[in-house]
């Protein structure tokens, strides 16, 4: 009988998530549902020391903000909760006493001195032993003894009592890793003192009673492998199918860290980046995709994808064997892809609300009729647009860098701040701009444009662009002029969206007085 494909996302709550664990809590997800399978998330918490309080709320609040939804776990209850381990330490005693009954495990009664002292004679031996095995040679009477006397201690693996078990090749690595218990303390620790299990025992007997069938997790995993094969074998059960995730790098190659950089997923949902955006980033990072062009929109890179694209394409064996490093540069092309999908699709009201919040606080005293909802899709539309277009007057195709300026949302207030207040003629770039056209040009064509934009619709882009033509031919000027004069007095900026676009969007009465203000400059 087939088992429904089950994975889980099994984070400890030491603090805020971070892209690492995004990026496993991502691939769980993706290849449950392209498995037509489930997962869950479970909250690993044995390891009481490291508990930071507000972690779990912090973990899941990142999962809902990136759309990654798991089906059973904290706040949704499930088929195999509960799902934190905390509330699980009765099923991890009776797992402890199968391993004690059959001769798996041993309890062992050394403490931190005289652990301390075996090992460095060990290693001094040139032992790579960090336990003599004291206790395992205990009588039975001895160790109900001192167990019914309350003395402290703790619960090890018989590692003498288990063949060494030939893993499954993994998912990520096939058979290009090699497994050894080298690296393993000598018989681990399964039950701590405090009765509370370790890692290994936990993740083991949790994997098996919630029936997981396949375990993505990070590469840091890798050496304790045999450790957990060794105690599927113990307890006589089943090991689900493995997969360990290459590691994330720094840009600078380093390891990633809470105390370097933005790794937090909170940074980027503060700083405005679009979910979706980093979501596909980390999709991409150390996956060699290949997607036909049919696969992905017309006029749209094959790299930018959806969670149903990234699930539809998704091949668990086209992840890369090596660690990867993280290119900010890929989540701002990225991110400007995703805005404007959004700014041009059925969310546009929704980003226009987002953006409304941003432009009144950073211009609280913004007149409320530029921060309603449709003129702020309306400015979004054209912000996100690519900006390749045609003059009109003489053929001559001007490319903008404007777009690149637009990169998350927070960037719509001060990338085309004129939108929402009048311009800053003091500013270097409006200087600069003012002195490409001679005085007496200037003033002539903002005269003349006063005269000509008065009975144009504004709401007409054809009329407004004839408009603007018929300056050229009146004042025997020429386009730079004519174009320079209005982008200086309406924006204040070199660069930005077309002139009959601006014109659209200020409308008639902002228009002329931000002309006849120009004047008086």
């Amino acid at each position: 009988m087939n088992r429904v494909p089950r994975l889980r996302f099994a984070p400890s709550p030491t603090g805020s998530l971070h892209l690492g664990g995004l990026r496993t809590a991502l691939f769980n997800h993706v290849m449950a549902k392209k498995l037509g399978g489930e997962w869950a998330l479970r909250i690993e918490d044995t390891d009481r020391s490291r508990l930071v309080p507000g972690s779990v709320d912090e973990i899941r609040k990142g999962l809902e903000w990136a759309g990654i939804m798991y089906n059973h776990g904290p706040g949704l209850g499930g088929p195999h909760a509960p799902y934190t381990q905390s509330e699980r330490l009765d099923l991890y005693h009776q797992y402890t006493k199968r391993l004690l009954d059959s001769g798996h495990a041993y309890r062992c009664f050394c403490g931190p001195n005289r652990l301390s002292e075996i090992k460095e004679k060990l290693q001094k031996l040139g032992s790579n032993s960090t336990y003599d095995r004291t206790c395992l040679n205990l009588s039975e009477e001895e160790t109900a003894r001192r167990v019914r006397t309350g003395e402290k201690h703790v619960v090890r693996l018989n590692d003498t009592s288990i063949q060494d078990v030939k893993p499954a090749p993994d998912l990520v690595f096939g058979t290009s890793v090699q497994h050894t218990h080298a690296g393993l303390p000598t018989d681990p620790i399964l039950l701590k003192s405090d009765l509370f299990p370790t890692y290994h025992l936990a993740s083991v007997v949790d994997d098996h009673e919630m029936e997981i069938t396949h375990v993505l997790r990070g590469e840091e995993w890798l050496p304790s492998l045999p450790l957990h094969l060794d105690l599927y074998s113990a307890l006589g059960l089943e090991p689900p199918k493995f997969g360990h995730l290459p590691l994330l790098l720094n840009p600078d190659g380093t390891k990633m860290s809470k105390r370097k950089g933005d790794v937090r997923v909170l940074d980027y949902m503060e700083k405005g980046w679009e979910p979706e955006a980093v979501v596909n980033w980390l999709a991409l990072t150390g996956w060699n995709i290949h997607r036909a062009a049919s696969e992905h929109e017309s006029g749209t890179p094959g790299d930018v994808m959806t969670l149903e694209q990234i699930i539809h394409a998704f091949d668990i064996t086209h992840l890369t064997h090596r660690r990867t490093i993280l290119d900010p540069g890929k989540l701002a092309f990225l991110n400007r892809h995703h805005l404007h999908k959004k700014a041009e699709g059925t969310t546009d009201q929704l980003i226009a609300e987002r953006a409304a919040g941003i432009i009144r606080a950073t211009y609280p005293d913004v007149d409320p009729q530029w921060c309603t909802r449709d003129y702020i899709s309306r400015v979004l539309r054209v912000l996100s647009a690519s900006w390749f277009q045609t003059n009109g007057f003489n053929g001559l195709q001007l490319e903008f860098v404007f777009q690149d300026r637009v990169i998350i949302l927070q960037d719509v207030a001060t990338a085309a701040p004129y939108f929402f207040r009048p311009p800053d003629y003091t500013s270097g770039a409006a200087m600069s701009l003012r002195k490409t056209v001679k005085g007496d040009v200037y003033s002539q064509v903002l005269k003349q444009a006063l005269k000509a934009l008065n009975s144009v619709s504004y709401e007409d882009a054809t009329r407004l662009h004839d408009a603007l033509g018929s300056l050229k031919a009146d004042l025997g000027v020429g386009t730079r002029d004519v174009m320079n004069t209005m982008r200086h007095a309406l924006t204040g900026s070199k660069i930005g969206p077309s002139v009959v676009e601006v014109l659209g969007l200020l409308g008639p009465e902002r228009t002329n007085k931000r002309l006849k203000g120009a004047l008086t400059e």
